[in-house]
């Protein structure tokens, strides 16, 4: 009888066990893991875990390498919308051209229409795009978009328009002065100044390489401040020649130890607010009105970001005339005034620190990055595609097409793999080098997913950590990273809960991005693990979102 007893008891235990997932002896939920504690965890949960592979069928006719993705160009707002009998057309800078405060040249851009100016009886006005400074030089030397004025941040956007053959005709060299520079928390500030002196670009990665700092940028081929910044870490590794061996090695040394960068301003401006990040980039204007960073010190460095107006010389003479009015009135004593109360003109007595590159050498700066980023670490990646039954139609529909866009940017030195999920798990993409090959498995994986069922989103993050673990002991010192794209909460399998601390001990960045945002907290706390992103699918610019993720990080 007690023997019965006891087996029944133990027959229990293993049903307990089976319901509940098991851990691993002596695991405690909720604590701090090392790597391989996470591993060990992460192996014992998989195994309440429905797991079946897929084959991915060859797209022959895949194209992806041949044709660089860009969404229409009207995925970036028009914020402004002129009447006038000649209508001119601006490209501006997000800080320009975005909400309040940020809304400078919308604010101008009303007073200026409602003057109803003329020019040979006809009335003028302006429209205005919101358009980040990188992606204006990206949409008109890979694209055909042609704007009628362009009003980048700085004046190496413009260089580097003029170096891509672009007949560009500048108006002014000025017309909202601000700056870039470093951003220190006030006692890392205190504690940088005492043992460094002073904060330059050159003293920063002097304390970074020490382990005395860690500093975060942002992507030099979006942000303005990120390709200013990295111009001048450039010119500090080698003044006499920035874009020289020397540079690229030692900009190669410090990405080794340094944090990824990050994806936009707003994702470091999020990071420091909450105490996460010490020492960052920043544009002057940004910080003046970030109240959550009023114990932070600022630093001006790099060149200068005065806001330069270009038209074109494909431009018509009327419109080029009906730009320069107003260009007249944003320097008027009246417009001037308004750039203040916004946070502009702060340090006019600021000397730029030139790097001394022309538009050719912004251009090579940005390569030399992209070649660097990773330390010289391969990048080992896979993504996690919700197929539940709330993804069939638009949001699957728009899953693939931007996946399928936006490959093309992810280098074939990487190793990519695919993993979709409803109910159960399945590998539809095992993970290999991003070659030729590959890359059409990829696309033939992609194009086969289909949607029902519920959403075992995080038993399909598990079963990618697994991916990426044993991946990572054929390619020692890789980085690895997941990719996890979902329309809404989990309701099959594991919960967040049950796998934060494996996530977090084997350090692993998730990105998300979110079909359906009101859903999307938890993909968003699951992005915060290890300080990543969430991203919203549902703007019409996930192409052009994709595109700039995976250029920071693949």
């Amino acid at each position: 009888m007690k023997r019965t007893t006891k087996r029944i008891l133990a027959m229990m235990l293993v049903a307990i066990c089976c319901l509940t997932g098991c851990s691993t002896p002596g695991y405690e939920e909720g604590k701090t893991l090392t790597y391989n504690e996470a591993v060990e965890e992460l192996s014992s949960k998989l195994t309440k875990v429905n797991t079946s592979t897929v084959d991915a069928p060859l797209d022959i006719y895949d194209t992806s390498t041949e044709v660089k993705a860009l969404a229409s160009i009207d995925t970036f707002p028009l914020t402004t919308k002129g009447s006038g009998q000649i209508d001119v057309e601006i490209a501006g800078a997000t800080e320009l051209t975005a909400d309040a405060p940020d809304d400078l040249l919308n604010v101008w851009a009303k007073n200026f229409n409602s003057q109803k100016v003329q020019i040979n009886g006809k009335t003028v006005s302006v429209t205005v795009r919101k358009i980040t400074s990188g992606e204006v030089v990206t949409y008109m030397t890979e694209g055909d978009y042609r704007p009628d004025v362009y009003i980048p941040s700085s004046y190496a956007w413009g260089e580097m328009l003029r170096s891509k053959g672009l007949g560009i005709v500048k108006i002014s060299d000025r017309i909202a002065g601000n700056t870039a520079g470093i951003l220190m928390e006030k006692k890392t500030y205190e504690t940088f100044t005492e043992k460094y002196k002073s904060v330059t670009v050159d003293k920063v990665l002097e304390a970074s390489l020490a382990g005395d700092l860690t500093f975060a940028y942002t992507n030099p081929y979006t942000s303005s401040t990120g390709l200013n910044i990295l111009a001048s870490m450039l010119y500090s590794f080698d003044s006499e020649n920035p874009l020289s061996d020397t540079a690229s090695q030692k900009l190669l040394d410090y990405q080794k130890q340094s944090p990824p960068v990050a994806y936009t301003t707003a994702v470091l401006r999020e990071q420091a607010a909450k105490g996460i990040i010490k020492a960052m980039v920043m544009e002057e204007q940004a910080y003046h009105n970030t109240p959550e960073l009023k114990d932070y010190v600022y630093t001006p460095a790099g060149i200068r970001h005065d806001h330069p107006v270009y038209t074109f010389d494909y431009v018509s003479d009327e419109k080029q005339e009906a730009a320069k009015l107003f260009v007249e009135y944003c320097l008027s004593d009246e417009a001037q005034k308004i750039a203040d109360e916004k946070g502009f003109n702060l340090h006019d007595d600021y000397k730029e620190q030139s790097a001394g590159l022309d538009g050719a050498g912004y251009l090579a700066a940005q390569k030399i990055w992209k070649a660097n980023k990773d330390g010289g670490k391969p990048i080992i990646a896979v993504f996690v595609a919700d197929i539940s039954g709330s993804m069939d139609g638009e949001p699957l529909n728009a899953l693939k097409e931007s996946l399928i866009s936006t490959a093309s940017y992810i280098s074939s030195d990487n190793y990519i793999g695919l993993v979709s999920y409803s109910d159960d798990v399945y590998i539809n993409l095992e993970l290999e080098q991003f070659d030729e090959t590959q890359r059409a498995y990829f696309s033939g994986a992609v194009k086969a997913l289909t949607a029902n069922g519920g959403t075992a989103t995080y038993d399909a993050v598990l079963v990618a950590l697994d991916m990426l673990s044993k991946k990572a002991e054929e390619v020692p010192d890789a980085k690895l990273m997941l990719f996890v794209l979902s329309d809404g909460e989990q309701n099959r399998g594991y919960s967040l809960g049950r796998i934060t601390d494996i996530v977090g001990g084997m350090k692993v960045p998730v990105y998300t991005i979110g079909y359906n945002l009101s859903d999307s907290e938890e993909l968003r706390r699951l992005s915060e693990v290890n300080e990543a992103a969430l991203i919203n699918a549902q703007t019409d610019d996930i192409v052009n979102q994709l595109r700039n993720l995976f250029n920071v990080q693949l």
